[in-house]
């Protein structure tokens, strides 16, 4: 074959077209030995893969499942650009160091200009960096004293997502988990904390934005807290936050909240892109307050790409699409785009909340409680400003009532989520976090794509479901109930 002829070996080589027009795999989990026509393929995988659930019906996840039409447009023209590789897509780690110093700037970043970071995979890349970052600079220091430095650990509340304790397992600290308390919204007391921490402490890791509940834990309280108890000791503790949902909500709903580099104590923090900085996955974001928080063994100097750059994550290649998005979004909605959203999402929660709240549903999270009276005021009235409620995400949490339990002991919680998934929805069932875990819990992620209508529809299917279950006597559950 000539090499003037322009041919595509994937889509010419060793393909031939079935009998029927009907691709046929005879063992899924072997590479076949011929390849098929591009079309079938296509068609095979695209009906298969129908039988998933509806991204926008997925209640369980915090992922984005929504971008504007030119976002997508940007983020195809840009899939086949490798993040990494500086020298060829200028440009692209341009509006990558951009992103970093417009998150800075939301994050109230020294005015110094130092803060550092870099994007990553997601929040859990980012997190494990944040922590890799306090490991080394602690060991340093305890170098530096002649003291031991083989026992680290790190601390943080039982309601971690689990990214905090895979980077304890992967990276050898102990992980020092503080038991929640059903009555503080299933989330870390910074007062319980202190009780965890000793000399070996690389860093207390405050979670804004509960897994569980939504709920944010106090990261000012925590950093007073450490201040003292650095005047008594001399232990001095950093904090990281992991603001994997809410550091793309607190700037915008409760501008004055004092969760970020304001607090002083905080040296890092990590978000996700994905999630509620509105951008298709997979995208995380970690920053330091300075480049003497990122140490120094986590730098690495490479040439192997045509010229010398540097590079401090986890893994190497990075797609630049995510990121472009990610630019896309802050040009396009701004800073009011990204408040307009969030108080919209809060108010779809409250509005949620309240409701369910006067059902045989108790609601466990507490945005829709107001921080002056702890009252319950109802937004369907247009009383949208978040910063009269408890700060948190746009996150319901619930779970049956003690009274419709007492009067439907044939009824389990986890009934709920099954029916409710064969209406469409996927709303998680699952058991409280240490301190907590003698109860079950069902939550709501309330994204933008989840609008009044929506909700409405939602609300109807909730209650119908626990409804239909109290007309349901033991022996005539569905056998999947059980």
């Amino acid at each position: 074959m000539s090499l003037g002829h322009n041919i595509d070996i994937r889509t010419d080589i060793n393909q031939s077209v079935p009998a029927n027009g009907v691709l046929k795999h005879p063992d899924e989990y072997t590479m076949p030995g011929v390849g098929s026509p591009s079309r079938l393929v296509y068609e095979f995988l695209h009906n298969a893969l129908a039988l998933d659930g509806d991204p926008a019906l997925n209640l369980a996840s915090f992922v984005q499942t929504r971008m504007n039409e030119e976002a997508i447009k940007l983020f195809m023209e840009n899939m086949n650009k490798n993040l990494v590789d500086h020298d060829k897509y200028p440009v692209a780690r341009m509006i990558h160091n951009q992103c970093i110093s417009m998150i800075g700037g939301l994050w109230h970043a020294p005015e110094d200009g130092k803060v550092i970071g870099t994007a990553t995979a997601g929040s859990s890349e980012a997190i494990m960096l944040g922590g890799l970052a306090m490991k080394k600079r602690w060991q340093e220091s305890r170098k530096k004293e002649g003291k031991d430095y083989s026992h680290p650990n790190i601390v943080f509340g039982s309601n971690a997502q689990v990214a905090l304790e895979k980077f304890a397992r992967y990276f050898d600290v102990e992980a020092r988990l503080v038991p929640v308390k059903l009555e503080n919204g299933c989330v870390m007391d910074p007062n319980d904390a202190l009780q965890y921490i000793d000399e070996n402490t690389i860093g207390v890791i405050v979670i804004l934005g509960s897994t569980y509940t939504g709920d944010f834990e106090d990261v000012e309280l925590m950093s007073k807290l450490l201040d003292d108890l650095q005047e008594r000791t001399g232990l001095d503790i950093p904090i990281h936050v992991d603001g994997a949902s809410g550091a793309f909500i607190a700037p915008f709903a409760y501008p004055n909240l004092k969760w970020d580099f304001r607090v002083r104590r905080v040296v890092s923090i990590n978000t996700s892109g994905h999630k509620f900085g509105l951008v298709y996955p997979g995208l995380g974001w970690v920053l330091w307050r300075d480049e003497s928080y990122l140490h120094k063994d986590l730098v690495f100097e490479h040439h192997y790409l045509g010229s010398t750059d540097y590079t401090f994550t986890l893994n190497f290649s990075k797609p630049a699409a995510p990121v472009i998005a990610q630019m896309f979004n802050f040009l396009n909605l701004g800073f009011d785009g990204y408040k307009k959203i969030a108080y919209e999402d809060l108010r779809n929660a409250r509005v949620l909340s309240e409701v369910l709240d006067n059902t045989c549903f108790t609601v466990m999270s507490n945005i829709h409680r107001r921080v002056d009276t702890d009252e319950i005021s109802s937004s369907w009235h247009g009383d949208d400003d978040p910063t009269q409620y408890t700060p948190g995400l746009p996150v319901v949490a619930f779970r049956l009532s003690d009274k419709y339990k007492e009067e439907n002991p044939h009824v389990k919680q986890e009934s709920i989520q099954l029916m409710l998934r064969d209406k469409g929805w996927m709303v998680p069932n699952y058991r409280a976090p240490k301190g907590a875990d003698d109860i079950e819990i069902l939550r709501v992620v309330v994204r933008e794509t989840l609008g009044e209508d929506m909700m409405r529809r939602l609300i109807r299917d909730i209650l119908d479901v626990a409804q239909s279950l109290m007309g349901m006597s033991a022996p005539s559950l569905p056998w999947f109930l059980f």
